[in-house]
């Protein structure tokens, strides 16, 4: 009867594992790689890692290699359709020539976020607890 029972926790990674994955973290950033190994924690180990920036049509990547997770930090993990990833409408670029730009688009956000929590604490009453990332 127990096998019945989905997986809910970190062991419904089995299947994940030597696929290529996208991992969104708490900071915004944006990883790819092949999940090699996880825990009990859902701390996880990507091979091959790049990480993506987008601006406007254009992505760059940045080479990590290899590279461990803190399951605390991840927002989404999903599976890359291998078959359907070079369809993209996307244009890559170096990281160095669209990284100033979305450093700027990461900072904009950033002063928009302030704003609107401020807002919130001032008028509705809610309270200015927590740090970067904690609205997931």
């Amino acid at each position: 009867m127990d096998s019945l029972i989905p997986f809910t926790t970190s062991g419904s990674l089995v299947d994940c594992v030597d696929r290529k994955m996208l991992v969104i973290l708490r900071d915004g950033r944006k990883l790819q790689g092949v999940l090699r190994s996880y825990d009990q924690f859902a701390n996880l180990v990507l091979e091959d890692t790049v990480e993506r920036i987008y601006h406007e049509n254009l992505f760059a990547e940045n080479w990590h290699g290899l590279f461990l997770i803190r399951g605390e930090n991840v927002v989404l993990l999903g599976e890359i359709d291998l078959d359907r990833e070079d369809d993209i409408s996307l244009r890559q670029v170096e990281y160095r020539e669209l990284e100033p730009f979305h450093k700027r688009a990461t900072e904009i956000k950033k002063r928009n976020d302030d704003a609107k929590s401020q807002i919130l604490y001032e008028q509705k009453g809610f309270c200015k607890e927590g740090g970067e990332g904690d609205g997931y």
